[in-house]
């Protein structure tokens, strides 16, 4: 396998280790400081300790997996305070991306259904101990016996853990396609510009829920909207409030989504879920620490 040095040191590993960490976390910050402190493990080694490890690929990912089951155990209080509801980090498209200081950890991860922002709002639902056995194992296709060792709980439990998680996967799970959600978030786009409230009441699911994060630093909605017809108005409202905003169709977290920028600066990022030809869930972004890769 070569020097053990020079293979924790590689651009693929890191980017294994990112990937995890940001399905495990949600946070592109919290991930990047996991596996900055898991390389930092790594390198307070002894070298002769460093030798002896035969994999250290898999030696640096239980050792993430373990960082980020303490980082979901301190997180959960942290964000009770967060002012508002807290939402995982909105990625960009490949071809969006600022690509200047500090986007390397985005430009890092795989767009894929695990990162969807629907997919990852389940995984909060979930203990820390659930997370990280299910997305180990159902993403990632660690062993459970592998996975034993960062949860510290028998294989069998672990599979217990994961089992239990992909109940809660499945019972959120929309069956919207990519194609159907593009085109049903471009009538919301169209109707949102026009501020056709009725247009945007077909639209939405009447039992819709939109969920804003604004960390208390911009203004939103500090408790998620319920009702397809509040949201409608509440749309309606925030374009009126709004002059000179543009809105583009663009990919959050790899599924279609909306982005407002007012004088070429973003200023809200939305994301969607859809179930058949309605909107089900709208992920609205605006605090401006979570959109810095969107810059």
């Amino acid at each position: 396998m070569g020097e053990a040095g020079t293979i924790v040191d590689g651009a693929g590993e890191r980017r294994q280790l990112l990937n995890v960490a940001y399905r495990l976390l949600g946070s592109l910050a919290e991930s990047e400081d996991a596996v900055q402190e898991a390389y930092a493990r790594w390198y307070a080694l002894p070298r002769s300790r460093r030798d002896e490890i035969v994999s250290p690929g898999a030696w640096l990912t239980t050792v993430t997996g373990r960082i980020c089951l303490d980082v979901l155990g301190s997180a959960r209080a942290r964000r009770e305070r967060y002012v508002g509801a807290w939402l995982p980090d909105p990625l960009p498209g490949h071809g969006e991306r600022d690509h200047g200081p500090g986007a390397d950890p985005a430009d890092q991860l795989v767009l894929d259904e695990s990162v969807t922002m629907a997919f990852l709002v389940v995984l909060e639902s979930m203990t820390p101990a659930e997370r990280v056995a299910f997305v180990l194992h159902d993403v990632f296709r660690y062993p459970f016996a592998e996975i034993a060792g960062i949860v510290r709980r028998s294989p069998a439990a672990c599979k217990q853990l994961a089992a239990s998680a992909r109940r809660r996967v499945r019972d959120g799970r929309s069956p919207a396609t990519t194609a159907g959600q593009a085109e049903v978030v471009r009538h919301v786009k169209e109707a949102w510009e026009a501020k056709d409230i009725a247009a945007l009441v077909d639209i939405l699911d009447p039992a819709a829920v939109m969920t804003a994060d604004g960390g208390g630093v911009v203004g939103a909605a500090l408790r998620p909207i319920e009702g397809g017809t509040r949201i409608a108005r509440y749309m309606a409202a925030i374009a009126d409030q709004a002059p000179g905003l543009e809105l583009l169709e663009r990919p959050v977290n790899g599924t279609p989504g909306l982005v407002a920028r007012r004088d070429g600066a973003v200023m809200t990022v939305a994301a969607f879920d859809v179930a058949g030809t309605r909107v089900t869930r709208i992920w609205v972004f605006r605090n401006p620490e979570k959109l810095g890769p969107w810059a």
